[in-house]
Parts: structure tokens; sequence; C-alpha cells
């Protein structure tokens, strides 16, 4: 469970004083400079993310790619800096028929109809190493924060490497952040800072292009901040030989912080264990 009001005295301060000490400090930024205001903004939207260490809770999920669009009853549970899992059932009966979780360590994909599973760490799944992604690159993702593509947390003074831009005034401003043939954009919500929409993408002459687009919706209470109980991210490749795409959307019924859960999963020994490579074909069988 939360303790709630020492976290947000804790983390007001903290932002507070960490823009306070930032007063005139002036970067690069599209088409001028990156102000005190602009910093205050990207502050704003670190500030969002929730104190919760676990999110849990039923959900519809929607799988399309390669022809295939399936929605099925389903399950999300995330326990901060651990595991991201989600979890696919049959309608009516509510048996898991699959399951997608993402430790620290590893990727898992298990595939209860066919008894297969894949297991991986993050160096050996392409389009996760290709594009920067770890453990901790996802997690923020999955919980709507900014992140830094190899950094575990996101300290104060990391914050000065997201540049911020006006864009066309409307209701959303986008973050950036680049790294080599990387690219990363936040489109955060010019009232709350809420982010609304993350965009990462990777190109390269002997790799070909792949991009990630991540999409929040319908924010509901979780303590004192706001989770997005809707998600949508959609991956496209070409690293592959030929272009691929997936997407899953998950929304969630409820969310909960209950933390009466095993965040370990056992595979069974009866399972057969499949190639690497074969990961996107397995996600589009669950």
């Amino acid at each position: 469970m939360m303790l709630i009001a020492a976290p947000l005295v804790m983390g007001s301060c903290g932002s507070k004083k960490a823009v306070a000490d930032m007063g005139g400090r002036h970067t690069a930024a599209t088409g001028g400079k990156q102000d005190v205001s602009a910093d205050a903004f990207v502050y704003k939207v670190a500030d969002n993310k929730v104190y919760a260490t676990n999110i849990v809770g039923n959900a519809s999920i929607t799988i399309q790619g390669e022809g295939k669009d399936i929605s099925v009853p389903g399950a999300v549970r995330m326990r901060r800096d651990q595991v991201i899992r989600l979890q696919v059932f049959i309608p009516l009966l509510g048996t898991e028929v699959g399951r997608i979780e993402f430790t620290p360590q590893y990727v898992l994909v298990i595939d209860r109809m066919h008894k297969e599973y894949v297991k991986a760490d993050y160096t050996q799944v392409d389009f996760l190493k290709a594009n920067g992604l770890n453990f901790y690159s996802l997690q923020a993702l999955f919980w709507n924060e900014l992140f830094l593509p190899g950094e575990q947390k996101v300290k104060d003074a990391d914050l000065r490497q997201f540049s911020v831009s006006s864009g066309d005034g409307g209701a959303m401003v986008p973050l950036r952040l680049d790294k080599g043939s990387m690219s990363y954009v936040w489109k955060a919500d010019r009232s709350t800072g809420r982010i609304g929409e993350a965009e990462v993408a990777y190109k390269s002459q002997a790799h070909g292009t792949s991009a990630l687009n991540w999409q929040y919706s319908g924010f509901t209470a979780v303590g004192v901040k706001q989770f997005p109980a809707t998600q949508t991210f959609r991956f496209t490749t070409t690293a592959t030989q030929k272009q691929r795409s997936v997407s899953l959307t998950f929304k969630m019924n409820s969310v909960k912080t209950s933390s009466d859960w095993d965040a370990t999963t056992e595979v069974s020994p009866k399972y057969k264990r499949i190639e690497t490579s074969d990961i996107l074909k397995k996600l589009l069988q669950l």
C-alpha cells in the first residue's frame, strides 16, 4: 500500500528546489532557447509519476498484427523494479492462455495452448536491443513516465537532458531526447504535464528502421496521482528483412495497488523452449 503524505511533500519540495536551482539556465531547443519555464515544465511532467509499488487490475486486451485481430479478457500486474506482466485468458472460462512478462533480467512469453515459451535477456531480443530498450525503459513506458535509455532512474539533474518545444501552441507539448541513431519524444498536456503519447524511433542503414508508439488515456486516480488505465503500443520494424508490425491495447476495468500476488513465474518443465528470434511470431499466436 502507498504512503501518500510523505512522498507527496518530499516530491513537491524536491521538484521546487530543483527548479529554483536551475534559475538562469539556458540550453539549446528547437528554434531558440530553453528557459526556466521550459525547465519547470519538464519537472512538472516528471512529478506526475505515481507513488504506488504495485499496479494491478483485470483488463480487456486486444492484439493486432499481420492479419490478426483478437480481443480477449486479461490482467495487468506490475511491481515497480521487479516485473511487468500481461496475462491473456480464454473468454468465459477464465483460464490463462498466454503470458507476457518483463523482468530486469529477462523477457518471458508463455503460450499455454501450445505448451511453448520464449525466455531471453534483452541483448538477445533484436527489436529491444536495437531500440535501446531494457526493463527500466519499458517500465517507464508502462508507468507513463520519462526515461533515459540504459538508466534505471531519472534523477533531477538528468531532466536537463530533455528539450522542450512550444510546438504549435496546442494542448500537447513535445519533450525530446536524442541518443545516436535513437530519438525519443513524449507529448505531454500543456496544462497538467500528463504524458499522452510517447514515441521511440531508430534508424540504421545496416539494421533498417523501427518505431514504437505508445498512447495513454483513461486516466484514473491512484492515490494523489493519475494512472492511464488504457494504453496502446504499436511496434513496427524492418529489421526482420520485411516490415512487421504488432500492436497491443489493454483497457483496465479498475486500477488497484494490491501486493497480494507472486512476482515470479515458474515455467513448467513440460513446456518446450523455442528460439528467441520467433518472439514476434509467438506474441501473435497468443
